[in-house]
């Protein structure tokens, strides 16, 4: 972040990254010296305080990007001159990319403040320009906003396809003997509610076992299928 001015958009970064799994908040000549132990700032930090504690504070942006190899700039205003540019989901592509080189490799998103972004001299000091496209009748983001976002496709692009949804707990698959098991009972159920003609089966078993076959059903499903079929049988005789 060059030159932040609100120590409450630094704790709103500090939480913006750490919920995306980062930890890295690099500070450039902020207003404040000591703005990210402002109480404001530890209290839009929303508990991500040992990332607010471990910022480090740089005087220059050359010095913040001293060890960077890649830094993308991140501006809505476009340029005639600068380095190349990008939507943001391209630029974290490009960083996983990058990041995948060389385990020396780093990235940093450099962000301007909030009064006028980031000037030509310092979008030159970075590798790439990316932006977010917002609707180009309002294009105000909140530098933190701005952040949360381009943390959020960083850390899409750098996850395993496989982790990208919530895991849950697998259900115990249903063995071979349970489900045919349920087929001997769901029969049996069929032909007592009259469902199923004995004399005249036709097709209807067999395409019952592919229904269950290709449902890839769990232990649990197939004893409440059995509960269902001793209930239709329960109703249906005679007491």
């Amino acid at each position: 972040m060059v030159e932040p001015s609100h120590p409450g958009n630094i704790g709103s970064a500090a939480r913006a990254i750490k919920t995306m799994g980062f930890s890295q908040l690099v500070l450039v000549n902020p207003k404040l010296p000591d703005a990210a132990s402002q109480p404001e700032a530890i209290a839009l930090a929303s508990g991500a305080s040992d990332v607010l504690a471990a910022a480090k504070v740089c005087a220059t942006l050359e010095e913040a990007l001293a060890p960077v190899t890649m830094a993308l700039a991140l501006t809505a205003r476009l340029r005639d001159l600068g380095p190349p540019a990008s939507d943001v989901r391209q630029a974290a592509e490009l960083a996983r990319e990058h990041l995948a080189l060389n385990e020396a490799a780093q990235v940093a998103v450099v962000l301007g403040t909030e009064r006028a972004g980031l000037t030509n001299e310092q979008v030159a000091l970075c590798h790439r320009t990316c932006h977010i496209p917002a609707n180009p009748e309002y294009t105000s983001l909140n530098v933190a906003q701005a952040l949360q976002l381009a943390a959020y496709e960083v850390r899409y692009a750098l996850l395993d396809p496989a982790a990208r949804l919530p895991q849950r707990e697998e259900a115990e698959p249903a063995t071979s003997e349970a489900v045919q098991a349920l087929l001997v009972h769901w029969e049996e159920a069929l032909v007592t509610v009259g469902f199923l003609d004995p004399k005249h089966p036709k097709k209807l078993m067999p395409r019952m076992r592919h229904l269950f076959s290709r449902a890839g059903l769990s232990r649990e499903e197939t004893d409440l299928l059995r509960g269902v079929c001793t209930a239709m049988i329960a109703r249906t005789r005679p007491r």
